[in-house]
């Protein structure tokens, strides 16, 4: 992989992509940065930091084992990644949409927006 690859803003939205729909909690927080948060659209973010990114996707994951997103649509504009995802908490539930909007400082995420 060269620096320009691990510079694309694609890079890191892609591979905490694929790490959530594997559940890998690992991996899926090597791609965010230490003080990155989570929030609702036009909200204050409700998750703030690494470690508490890491404990809700820890709960995510143990209560929704079979939990997949799958990418309907992505759109890069600079360092700000837009993809629309259909996510599915289990084979039975309904799934629903969402429209995660990242931000990337330093080939990191440092913040997400939902719009559900």
């Amino acid at each position: 992989m060269t620096v320009a690859t691990l510079l694309k803003p694609t890079h890191a939205v892609e591979g905490q992509f694929a790490a959530y729909n594997a559940q890998d909690l690992a991996a899926f927080c090597s791609f965010y940065g230490d003080d990155a948060v989570l929030g609702g659209f036009n909200d204050e973010p409700h998750t703030r930091g690494l470690a508490a990114i890491r404990a809700r996707h820890e709960a995510l994951f143990a209560e929704f084992p079979q939990n997949k997103a799958v990418l309907l649509h992505r759109l890069v504009v600079g360092n700000t990644v837009i993809d629309h995802e259909r996510v599915f908490r289990s084979p039975d539930a309904e799934p629903f949409e969402v429209a995660a909007i990242y931000t990337l400082a330093g080939g990191k995420i440092a913040r997400v927006d939902f719009v559900k």
